[in-house]
């Protein structure tokens, strides 16, 4: 019995491993999706932002996150993660085997790392909201606090034992509030505290496009992100060295898929009818949409269900990219949309699935996820703007923030004059 529990214990660890490596690599899918939606002049810098807030919200969720996120962690001490910070603190295979009630079925240092890279996901939603206008380290001051104290406080109040679990039946299975919603919110605060790119609205309420550089590279970072959300929910059923759990996994592969699937074909027949034409970034906000949407719940719906609910979460992302830029808040990339409104929906849809969760408690976490995340943002974001701005200058803005910002260009060569560069 001891030798099938420590393979069971060794499987279900390299799994979670695995998938948390799978969510990782939804870093390099936003880095593409968003350098390939901005202009070029844009290009480094928004590169620059995503590997930066990365790095920063390993750190910072090491250091303060993760033991706010789950405080009753084994290495919860008076100033959070330093006992895991000295001495890694983890879970032999003799605990896992031992029966010990306080034992958990996976090592916390698996469990850290599958909950790190959910962070820094929540942190690229805003990167792409922001782009080609906000100051670099005013972005990177605030992923401090994002990663350290926004995320993980209202994350624990759903996964960490706190009173949307243990008061409500609040359900979101790998996030669409907990991960996307807050991301979307806290975007839409420094949105509005940014204000609009210089040109974007004419006085005579029209918009002018200001299409990507590459899109080419930003359909690669979509398929990135379709790929790594199979970690996302798949990881999230955290075991696969069961038959049900293993059960469980494929089922959420495939509703995962068929979601995004539904996702890109309601977007584009939405644009097609909209705009008489096949928008291709639509199509894949419309991908992302569905992702999103099928999050909250990618276990208990039929596959023909999942489709029906990422098709709807595409519908959704192309009306709300519409409305904001109605209402005049410029989001270069669609993040608010494709992960607010959509993660809205995929929380709202869970009780039609799922006997489990009711509408009253899904609501309850909706409005604690929206209003604290947009409050504490905007108080960040006030903060920053009253101490070192938030905006580049309009001619900052005008040349470009790779060479106000980084000091170079991501395509010197098909540019004039070429960029300052600070490397060789």
């Amino acid at each position: 019995m001891v030798e099938i529990a420590e393979l069971s214990y060794a499987l279900d660890t390299f799994y979670f491993l695995v998938m948390a490596a799978f969510v990782m690599w939804m870093a390099a899918g936003f880095s593409m999706l968003e350098s390939g939606l901005v202009r070029a002049k844009n290009t480094t810098e928004i590169l620059t932002k995503n590997i930066g807030l990365y790095s920063i919200a390993c750190i910072m969720f090491l250091i303060v996150g993760y033991n706010l996120m789950y405080p009753g962690t084994t290495f919860n001490t008076f100033i959070p993660g330093v006992d895991f910070i000295l001495s890694a603190a983890d879970n032999s295979v003799e605990d896992v085997t031992s029966g010990a009630d306080d034992a958990p079925y996976y090592s916390t240092l698996s469990d850290f790392m599958f909950q790190v890279v959910f962070v820094a996901t929540a942190m690229s939603i805003v990167s792409g909201a922001v782009a080609e206008r906000m100051k670099l380290w005013a972005f990177f001051v605030f992923a401090i606090v994002m990663t350290s104290v926004i995320y993980p406080v209202q994350g624990y109040w759903n996964w960490g034992g706190g009173f949307l679990t243990d008061s409500f039946s609040y359900f979101d299975y790998a996030g669409s509030g907990t991960v996307h919603l807050c991301g979307a919110v806290a975007a839409l605060a420094g949105v509005l505290m940014l204000g609009p790119r210089k040109g974007k609205y004419r006085a005579d309420g029209s918009v002018s496009a200001m299409p990507g550089a590459n899109l080419p590279l930003a359909t690669l970072g979509t398929f990135i992100l379709w790929l790594g959300w199979f970690g996302f929910n798949g990881g999230s059923e955290l075991a696969v060295a069961s038959v049900e759990s293993a059960n469980n996994v494929a089922r959420v592969f495939v509703n995962t898929n068929m979601a995004a699937a539904g996702g890109v074909v309601a977007a584009l027949l939405t644009a097609r009818i909209m705009f008489g034409k096949a928008d291709l970034t639509m199509a894949l906000n419309g991908a992302i949409a569905g992702l999103v949407a099928i999050t909250a719940s990618p276990l208990s719906p039929l596959p023909l269900v999942a489709t029906v609910i990422g098709a709807i979460g595409g519908v959704l992302v192309v009306f709300s990219i519409v409305t904001l830029d109605k209402l005049k808040l410029d989001d270069p990339v669609g993040a608010i949309s494709a992960h607010g409104t959509a993660g809205v929906w995929g929380v709202i849809v869970v009780p039609f699935t799922n006997g489990d969760a009711d509408f009253g408690s899904q609501i309850v976490g909706i409005l604690s996820i929206a209003i604290w995340t947009f409050v504490t943002s905007a108080i960040v974001w006030g903060i920053l703007k009253a101490v070192m701005g938030i905006r580049v200058t309009e001619e900052e803005e005008e040349e470009g923030l790779d060479v106000s910002e980084c000091g170079m260009e991501a395509y010197p060569e098909f540019t004039s004059g070429g960029a300052r560069r600070t490397s060789a």
